[in-house]
């Protein structure tokens, strides 16, 4: 899908934001992130309602509300050697952060909720999402991440995994439909899969798990994670930014990686999250998969709390 040549002027925004040292942080220039220009999602969804709309303007004033944190701008000059692609989003993303209950509680950068220093010392937790899309031969499609990245950088893992951001069209909360149109944004920024491959509507959400993982001594995740099932044959493009390689994997293939990784043959790691998932649902929900029952598998009632 092309990028529309939309002419968006700079913006310059100025905020004192009242700390406990009397201090004032200033937020620099910003430009509009990539993800920003592309169209909507292609798939009717059902608009923010009044209240989540006053919800989100009345957010604004909150605590939680960080424009740009002290943390974030002070630690500016040490992560200079950061990709470009990866700071960028590090400093512009907005998490939604959430209570281990998955009620939202306020925002704040991307930066901030994958510091394991924060997320100690604040108990930090974002929503996410992992998506796992398997083709009509009912293969799973894995992902292994860049070098470039900041958590986890060159871990295999499912097909994207990413964040909702802190804004209207993915804090709804009826049926996840804000997470599905994020993971609809992230399978076209990560994977180039055109948003008409994978319509919103055909994302089932199967389950959410709750998780702790240091990737080294200072980042992490801790997430509250959304389980996104689909199935669908794709076109895929991967950005190199954020995808080193792809694969599709049958069961076997499958535990054949897991055996690699558990031997640490070849130096092949998996990415936390995903082999949580593996070892306590991925098998099970395939069979679904491959019945068409997938419905049957869905409990979105339940967080399940993971080590």
């Amino acid at each position: 899908m092309p990028l529309a040549r939309i002419s968006i002027p700079r913006l310059f925004l100025l905020k004192s934001v009242p700390t406990s040292s009397s201090t004032t942080r200033l937020c620099s220039s910003w430009t509009p992130p990539r993800s920003q220009l592309l169209s909507p999602p292609t798939t009717t969804t059902t608009a923010p309602s009044l209240a989540l709309r006053t919800a989100f303007l009345s957010s604004l004033s909150s605590p939680r509300h960080r424009l740009c944190s002290s943390t974030a701008m002070g630690d500016a000059a040490v992560d200079a050697g950061m990709d470009e692609v990866q700071r960028r989003l590090m400093f512009e993303d907005e998490c939604i952060l959430v209570d281990e209950n998955d009620r939202v509680v306020g925002h704040d950068t991307k930066y901030n909720c994958h510091l394991m220093e924060k997320i100690e010392a604040e108990n930090l937790l974002h929503r996410a999402f992992s998506v796992f899309l398997f083709n009509s031969k009912y293969e799973l499609l894995l992902q292994q991440r860049s070098a470039t990245k900041v958590t986890f950088p060159l871990v295999w893992t499912n097909t994207c995994c990413s964040h909702p951001l802190y804004r209207e069209s993915e804090l709804i909360d009826q049926n996840a439909l804000g997470v599905r149109n994020a993971a609809q944004r992230k399978l076209l920024d990560e994977l180039g899969i055109p948003a008409e491959d994978v319509p919103v509507d055909q994302f089932t959400p199967l389950g959410r798990i709750l998780y702790k993982a240091p990737s080294d001594g200072k980042w992490g995740e801790h997430e509250l994670d959304y389980l996104l099932f689909i199935v669908r044959d794709v076109n895929v493009h991967p950005n190199p930014d954020e995808v080193a390689d792809i694969k599709y994997v049958n069961r076997e293939e499958l535990k054949e990686l897991l055996r690699k990784a558990d031997a640490g043959e070849g130096g092949l790691k998996l990415s936390p999250w995903f082999r949580l998932v593996v070892d306590n649902f991925l098998f099970k929900w395939w069979d679904h998969v491959e019945k068409g029952t997938i419905q049957e598998a869905a409990d979105m009632k339940t967080i399940h709390k993971l080590t």
